[in-house]
């Protein structure tokens, strides 16, 4: 999460960033707008001897939900850090924006929704984003609500659907099998709560 003032190409002025959406090891090169088509070919002529491939924003949206990365579906504004899992890095002693707002019982319950990962128990079977969660043996309605699926891909690597979203006390209730409905669709289908971390999980291809 570093970055610095470049020159590259003989003088033209960039900003060299150490971050990753992928999940993989990575840097982004920003240039003012006029230079960004011909950034692109540079990169894509120096990379020629790596075999250099260029992806758009739909597989870097699969990746990043094979790593569990948070993106836009989950940082909706009606989530925190302790939804997220990250509570562990709001610091209690520091003072912060948004650090009173943080600390209000009704966003630090017992049953908070945690974001966690979801598979489906037969691998034949497509996940649908916005489907909510039931627990199995219940009415499916709004009072049995446990929480919904925020983005799903198919996962090439792992050869099935796969899901992230957010259900009550989801960190604790890793294996267990919830209903996944989607009434406006009629589908309905079982999943797994697992890690939403499905691939390298240890973080070891992100730090190269």
């Amino acid at each position: 999460m570093s970055c610095g003032e470049v020159t590259i190409c003989g003088g033209t002025p960039a900003r060299l960033f150490r971050i990753s959406f992928s999940g993989e090891m990575a840097y982004e090169i920003a240039v003012p707008a006029k230079y960004g088509n011909s950034m692109m070919g540079v990169l894509m002529k120096a990379g020629q001897e790596f075999d250099v491939i260029p992806y758009g924003t739909e597989a870097l949206g699969v990746m990043r939900i094979e790593k569990g990365h948070a993106a836009g579906t989950e940082l909706n504004g009606q989530t925190t850090a302790l939804n997220l899992g990250l509570g562990g890095f709001v610091s209690k002693k520091k003072d912060f924006i948004g650090k009173t707002l943080s600390q209000r019982p009704e966003l630090n319950r017992d049953d908070a929704i945690r974001l966690v990962g979801f598979k489906p128990v037969k691998s034949d079977q497509t996940l649908l984003a916005g489907s909510h969660f039931i627990t199995k043996g219940q009415e499916a309605n709004m009072d049995n609500d446990q929480g919904w699926m925020s983005s799903v891909a198919y996962s090439p690597t792992l050869g099935h659907s796969i899901g992230i979203g957010f259900i009550k006390k989801g960190h604790l209730r890793m294996g267990e099998i919830i209903r996944v409905v989607n009434p406006a669709r009629g589908v309905e289908v079982e999943a797994e709560i697992v890690s939403p971390h499905f691939y390298d999980p240890e973080g070891g291809l992100q730090r190269g």
